[in-house]
């Protein structure tokens, strides 16, 4: 099975400080959806690992999730393709839990739904904690300069050895180059 791993924030979306509160909220960044489409046609699988501590903070129910994230999905449908499974860290960052990224809950949720090991698996994303998440179980980071991606290199330059893409769709071109 060919799989991608996205955070959605900064990665398929725009970014916001304030938490996607409403679907009226969620606007893509530009070519994402394309991407994602076109991962789907390649037959990539998609699969979305967000955290989302807003549900946590009482900034955003679970029906709003729901909403942004079907808002999300037609989006994707109407290019062409689709997400087969979203899995979200409800939890602020003093839960402790295990699935909030860093930690791997989340990533093992993944593999033990998929009956997949993560080894290789590309997870895109625009924070430190994807780039960790990642290589605790590990998949193959790549990190993109949308949302916080600048910030994050700027501030951490020892991640000079990991694949890093202007945006999603960037890598998604470069993905499928090499694929052919």
């Amino acid at each position: 099975m060919k799989l991608v791993l996205l955070d959605r924030d900064g990665v398929i979306n725009e970014e916001s400080d304030g938490y996607i509160r409403s679907e009226a909220e969620w606007l893509p960044i530009e070519g994402s959806i394309d991407a994602i489409a076109r991962l789907c046609q390649a037959d990539y699988r998609v699969v979305v690992v967000t955290n989302q501590s807003g549900i946590a903070r009482g900034l955003v129910t679970l029906e709003e999730l729901h909403a942004i994230h079907e808002r999300m999905h037609q989006a994707v449908a109407a290019s062409g393709g689709r997400i087969d499974a979203v899995f979200i860290c409800p939890h602020k960052p003093d839960d402790d839990c295990n699935c909030r990224k860093p930690r791997p809950g989340m990533l093992h949720s993944v593999m033990q739904r998929l009956d997949i090991e993560l080894a290789g698996v590309p997870l895109v994303g625009d924070s430190l904690r994807d780039v960790q998440s990642a290589m605790v179980v590990g998949a193959t980071p790549v990190l993109v300069r949308t949302g916080h991606g600048s910030r994050t290199l700027e501030e951490n330059r020892h991640l000079e050895n990991i694949e890093v893409h202007d945006d999603l769709a960037s890598f998604v071109d470069e993905l499928l180059a090499d694929s052919d």
